[in-house]
């Protein structure tokens, strides 16, 4: 963070509100953003129209969290739901899969969800492959309109959101809502990030 930045008018408030939503997050199990912030805000008796820090300020507060409070415990849990999702990638092979999200980003913790992108012609296709091999999923409310389906799938270290896609869309570059690009790896990468 630049000189400039941190003398921008607000900055000390939307840093507070940063570092307390990661506080949240870690501790409450919160995984909506915007939630978080609104709680913190609500927490520092500020009022409503506050301008809120983006989801990069909190990511950046919640990963420097975890950090100096959970150390150690954070790395073991990432490496086993980083494990977990290798797993997932490697079972979902037939559907392009890609690992997103927190596990990724490193910001995960215990309350987390593996999230797995799939692309396939439909999201009866997934279905019906994993009940083949004896795997029980539900169905969950996609939030974009994009999105064919989510399934939910039981794991020994996390609950995996299955996000079901169109094929076309595996080349289109997706985005968080605040338009920062998604980052999403393969298996290959991932084993590499494992490696580590």
């Amino acid at each position: 963070m630049t000189r400039h930045e941190r003398q921008r008018p607000g900055f000390g408030i939307r840093a507070s509100i940063a570092s307390a939503a990661a506080r949240l997050m870690a501790e409450d199990g919160i995984t909506d953003f915007h939630l978080a912030k609104r709680k913190a805000a609500r927490q520092l008796g500020l009022p409503e129209h506050t301008a809120f820090p983006d989801n990069a300020e909190v990511e950046a507060e919640l990963r420097a969290y975890r950090s100096l409070y959970q150390g150690e415990d954070h790395a073991e849990m990432l490496l086993a739901l980083r494990q977990t999702a290798l797993d997932l990638l490697e079972l979902l092979a037939p559907f392009n899969p890609y690992l997103t999200g927190s596990v990724l980003d490193g910001t995960a913790g215990e309350h987390s969800r593996i999230d797995i992108l799939l692309f396939a012609d439909s999201a009866k296709e997934v279905e019906i492959f994993l009940l083949n091999r004896g795997i029980d999923v539900e169905h969950a409310e996609p939030r974009s309109e994009r999105v064919e389906a989510v399934l939910v799938m039981e794991t020994d270290t996390a609950d995996a959101n299955l996000v079901i896609m169109p094929p076309h869309l595996e080349r289109v570059a997706l985005k968080f809502r605040d338009g920062r690009p998604r980052e999403r790896i393969r298996a290959d990468a991932l084993r590499l990030l494992l490696a580590e």
